[in-house]
Formats: C-alpha cells, structure tokens, sequence
C-alpha cells in the first residue's frame, strides 16, 4: 500500500500508436512533442497510401500511374540548378540527333509452356524426287543427242575423206580445212533451215576438179551410187538452145535424189563442175534449190559448185600480199573472202547462198609434187633432175623469191605423155 497523496513509485507501461511499451516515468519530459510527431507520421503515411491506391484504380489516358508526377518532379529537379533564360539574337546551334545503335544481341526464341524445346521435324517432299527423275531424263536425252551426232559423223567417214584429200590435193591445206569444217557442221545433224552451198573458186589447174571427183568417189562408197550426182556442163547441157529440157531433166533428178535420201535419213551430195560455162536460165533455175523456204527434204542436201570464177581476184591478192608472209594461209583472210564473194554476187545472185571455199595459185614445190606423184603412177624412175628439168618448163610468176605456177598442175599430163 501506498500512503494517500503520494505519487506512485511504480512503473507504468504505456503503449505508443505503433504498439510499442514505454515506461511511463521516461515520457513525461517529452511525451506531447513525441506524440504529436508520431501523430504526423502515421497521417503521412496513411495519405501516401491512399493516394497509391487512387493512381492504381483510376490510371490517366495511356499513362502510366505514377508517372506524370515523376516527370513532374524530375523536371523541376532539373530546372532547379539551371540558371533563369534570357532572349538573346544570337543563333541557336543545330541539334544532331544521335542514332540508336542496334543491338546485335541475339533474340531468344519463346516457346509456348505446353511444348517441347526442338525445332520441328523436316518432312520429305516428293517433288524432290519428281525433280532428281526429271534430272535423269534431261540427262539422257543429251546424252542420245551427242551419241547420235557422233553416230552422224561416223556414218559419213569424214575422217578418211580428210586425208584422202590432204594427200592428193597439193597445195590446198587450208581450203580442205575449211571444206571438212563445213562438212562437219552441217552433216552432224539431220534437220536443218537451209541446204549447205560450197562454191569452190580459183584459177586453173589449182586442184578444184579434183576435189569434186575425190568427194563424189568417197560420198559414193558410204551413201550409195543412187545419192550422189556429178553435174558436168559441157556434158549435159552444152548448148544455149536445149535450157529448157535441161532444167526439166534437172529438176526430175534432184527431186528423186532428194526424196531417197529423205527416206533413208541421209544427206545426199550435188557436184556442178564447169559453172562457168553454165547458162543464166539454168542458174536461175539452180538458184530456187537454195532457197531456204522449201520443203524438208530440198533442205537436207550438199551442193558443190566448182567454177573458174574468181581467178583473177586470188591471183592479183596472192601475188600482192606474196611478200607479206600471206602465202602460207591465203584461203583465211577475211579480204580475200569478200573480195570473191562480192565478184560471183556481180555475176549471179546465186552465191549469196553460198560458202566461199578460194584455191590459191600453187607455188614451184608442189609442181614437183604433182611431178612426182604422176610419174610414180606411170612407173617412172622418179629423178630429182629429170623432175626440175619438166617443172623449169612451165611458166610461173615470180615474186621475191616466191614462184607460182600460172597452169598450176594443168599441163603435168601432157608434158607426162611426151616421155612415152
């Protein structure tokens, strides 16, 4: 007990706002100003979060909550250190606006929470094996399509035709390289636009006869007596006066020819020898077999046509480029080419259909060749002297020391009979 009047010596406890027990002996110094800083704290802090809750329920326009004050805080916080603005005329420098780098950081792949982490599985299509037999096929025809021109070539022997003539034609390697290149090309095949022309020109005695007959005996032992045909003008149609039954026996002969060789897939051979003797009516007449808009079989064939015309266009361009080193390839030059051509267009416009083939003049050597050779066939001893002595008498013409034939080997026969 304690006496009445007296103060309680006891500790009383006292619970703050906040639940906290203080010994209320220690608060009576400053327990109002305490208290009412306690009061003031517990008010803010019920404010803040009511007005959390407000922004959360009720958001502005496209805003964010929160976020308007924020901006609003940070820019007076950032106006606060910048002195006041004053206009002045002075120009405002060019802001450059900087670009954003692109991050070259990889993105990662989502994947739904009810599926498994694995690219999908790559399903076999079957057009890829529609395509691989499609391949197959291309690849075969081509290899038909070579095998057959291959097969083309090989059935008309054109590699014993090449040294037929490279050994018996003198002095004419590169027109026969010229001739077997056109031959090649256009026998490989057995379709085409337009029949295959070779008109072969040159001065005398220079070996064109000869290539006819060399090609129309060859042509004969692979194709047949049936499609070849040797055209001699003087033979067949000698006068001016029987044109017309010419041309009828002509055109019956080539239509026969012609259709033969359709039948049996072949391509037949045409030689005219002589065409300078051939009359205008019957070059006309020549001239619509060339033509390109014909039927099929009129387009599969060969003509040869072997005339003097030309002579003296390659004569004057051997003799002027003799000096030049032309003499060894004549026949290649683009000049000598249109040179000729442009002479046979004067005379008919037959040749504009055709491939110049120009034999050049022979020179001293090969006269010994042909010499040589016919004495070898009559069964003569073959003496160098004796060969100089007949080649010394016939005429040549002399540039530097080049010396051409003016006959070529024309004249070799009959200085030949003079020894028997």
């Amino acid at each position: 007990m304690e006496p009445k009047g007296a103060e309680p010596t006891r500790r009383v406890m006292e619970s703050m706002p906040n639940g906290v027990p203080v010994p209320r002996h220690k608060m009576s110094t400053f327990a109002s100003p305490l208290r009412a800083a306690c009061r003031i704290r517990h008010k803010y802090l019920l404010m803040k979060r009511r007005r959390v809750s407000t922004e959360q329920r009720e958001p502005g326009d496209g805003e964010r909550p929160g976020v308007k004050g924020q901006e609003c805080q940070g820019r007076g916080v950032r106006n606060r250190g910048k002195p006041p603005e004053h206009f002045t005329f002075d120009k405002v420098p060019p802001v450059r606006a900087t670009r954003k780098r692109r991050s070259h950081k990889k993105r990662r792949v989502l994947y739904p929470n009810d599926s498994r982490k694995y690219l999908p599985e790559e399903k076999k299509s079957k057009a890829k094996h529609c395509l691989f037999l499609l391949s197959v096929i291309v690849f075969f025809q081509i290899y038909n399509a070579i095998e057959n021109l291959d097969d083309n070539v090989l059935k008309y022997d054109l590699a014993g035709l090449e040294k037929t003539l490279k050994r018996e034609v003198f002095g004419q390697a590169v027109a026969i390289d010229r001739v077997m290149d056109l031959l090649n090309d256009y026998l490989s095949t057995h379709s085409h636009n337009k029949p295959l022309v070779l008109s072969v020109n040159g001065p005398i005695g220079v070996g064109k006869s000869l290539l006819g007959r060399l090609l129309a005996k060859h042509f004969r032992s692979v194709l047949g007596d049936e499609l070849v045909y040797q055209y001699y003008v003087l033979h067949h149609c000698p006068t001016d006066d029987n044109v017309t039954s010419c041309q009828q026996e002509l055109q019956v002969v080539i239509s026969e020819i012609v259709s033969r060789a359709e039948d049996e897939e072949k391509i037949p051979m045409l030689i005219f020898d002589e065409v300078e003797l051939m009359q205008p009516a019957l070059l006309d007449f020549l001239h619509n077999f060339l033509q390109p808009n014909q039927t099929n079989e009129f387009l599969n064939a060969v003509y040869i046509l072997v005339s003097n015309h030309g002579q003296a266009e390659i004569t004057k361009f051997v003799l002027h480029n003799a000096s030049s080193g032309m003499t060894q390839q004549p026949a290649k030059s683009e000049e000598l080419l249109f040179t000729v051509r442009s002479s046979l267009v004067h005379i008919h416009p037959l040749w504009n259909h055709a491939d110049i083939v120009p034999f050049t003049l022979l020179q001293r050597h090969h006269i010994l060749e042909c010499f040589l050779e016919k004495m070898m066939a009559e069964g003569f001893y073959p003496d160098s002297a004796h060969l100089d002595k007949l080649a010394g008498e016939l005429n040549y013409y002399s540039v530097g020391e080049h010396q051409f034939s003016v006959h070529g080997c024309k004249h070799v026969d009959s200085k030949m009979n003079l020894l028997h």
